[in-house]
């Protein structure tokens, strides 16, 4: 896809890999980048950003958004949460919002945009995923389970969308240096490097990503073996 003068909406974009992937479609070409947020207001030095109040965990927040943002060819999927649990010890209450966000959250945001991203099309959906939506690790099952959901949501759409001009992107990276895996003692990408891969995906209208080191090499075990994958990431 082209991303020159293209118009993005970033969810999740206060921090972390959305506020990367801000910069990285500006650099792209990018005429203007929602930069959305459900907390407070991002600052945005760059003119071509526009902060947006959204919570795509809200009917209401999501609806007033696409009516908000009319002009937008490339709908990027990043918000999300983690809880930390296993199958069977987990807080289920804390499953559950992962569900509603990574899960439904996606789903919501992305039908709320369809018509705008039709209206606009040649355009595009990017849904940020993780490894581990195809196999799971046992300290984040809920986590892995909802991000499984939305791996699959996202085949569903892709085909779906697929006559409608709306290309959709999967992207699969493993652990990344931001708030969110703060503490865990991991291997972890530069969110930096994740989000120029992304956007080089997405400009290259490619159907799934894995945009770092370590998941592309988890990855090419996936294609060629999925349960080899499970074995290894359950140790």
């Amino acid at each position: 896809m082209n991303l020159e003068n293209s118009v993005a909406l970033v969810t999740g974009a206060n921090r972390g890999l959305g506020a990367r992937l801000v910069t990285e479609l500006l650099r792209a070409g990018a005429a203007k980048v929602y930069a959305a947020s459900r907390g407070t207001a991002i600052a945005a030095a760059d003119p071509r950003v526009h902060p947006l109040t959204l919570d795509i965990t809200d009917p209401a927040s999501v609806a007033a958004a696409a009516a908000a943002a009319s002009d937008v060819t490339v709908l990027v999927n990043n918000a999300g949460v983690l809880a930390f649990g296993t199958a069977l010890d987990g807080d289920l209450a804390s499953f559950e919002r992962d569900l509603r966000t990574n899960y439904l959250g996606t789903l919501r945001t992305t039908r709320a945009f369809v018509p705008v991203l039709e209206r606009n099309a040649p355009a595009a959906v990017v849904n940020v995923l993780t490894l581990i939506a195809l196999a799971p690790v046992g300290p984040m099952a809920g986590y892995s389970a909802s991000k499984a959901a939305a791996h699959s949501i996202t085949q569903a759409l892709r085909a779906e969308l697929r006559d409608r001009g709306i290309t959709v992107l999967g992207a699969y990276p493993g652990g990344i240096d931001t708030d969110m895996l703060a503490g865990v003692e991991a291997e972890k990408a530069a969110p930096e490097v994740v989000a120029a891969r992304i956007v080089a995906a997405l400009a290259a209208e490619e159907t799934v990503v894995f945009p770092d080191d370590a998941s592309a090499g988890a990855g090419s075990v996936y294609l060629s073996d999925p349960l080899k994958l499970e074995q290894l990431l359950t140790g």
